[in-house]
């Protein structure tokens, strides 16, 4: 992976997108949605992630964020996949899912690309991080971020997206707390 791509100053914001392996499309059952949201709620409270924007589409997750001064953001995000991938997994084998032989086998045909022993690989690696460094980049990631399900169609308004902060910076209530970037709402 590109160094370009790599969190190397702990302290700035970045944006990140996290990509399901071969682009399978995870989220597209509510409840994988509903995990993702659990995990990243989970990382807020215990572990220190601080989101500015966010949006879970079928098979990635994009996001501005960064840690808290006690955390490091690549921790985090190491931390975030590792966990969610073993939700995902569960949720695959103990929920109903049409799908469920087949996203196994998609994702065990990943495992040589794993580090450790494990049985399935759930997210590419790396997080195509990108420091964010200017008013007008956030705007548009903002804008990038939040017009992703109109561009693919699943919704006609971004604020109408459930699953992303869009709802937050329309004053409307989202399913993640998120700081607000003055200025951008």
């Amino acid at each position: 992976m590109s160094s370009n791509y790599r969190i190397h100053q702990p302290d700035k914001a970045y944006f990140v997108t996290m990509t399901v392996v071969g682009w399978i499309d995870i989220f597209s059952r509510l409840i994988q949605r509903k995990r993702i949201v659990d995990c990243l709620a989970y990382c807020q409270k215990n572990k220190g992630l601080i989101i500015y924007a966010y949006c879970i589409m079928p098979s990635h997750l994009h996001m501005i964020c960064q840690a808290d001064e006690e955390h490091k953001l690549s921790g985090i995000l190491r931390d975030f996949k590792t966990f969610s991938s073993k939700q995902i997994i569960q949720t695959i084998k103990d929920e109903p899912e049409s799908r469920r032989a087949w996203l196994l086998e998609l994702l065990k045909d990943n495992r040589p690309y794993l580090k450790q022993n494990q049985k399935w690989k759930v997210w590419q690696d790396g997080n195509h991080a990108k420091v964010v460094y200017s008013i007008p980049f956030i705007r548009q990631k903002l804008n990038y971020i939040h017009m992703n399900p109109v561009k693919d169609l699943i919704v006609d308004k971004p604020e109408d997206y459930v699953f992303s902060s869009a709802r937050n910076y329309a004053n409307m209530k989202g399913l993640l707390d998120v700081v607000l970037f003055d200025g951008c709402s």
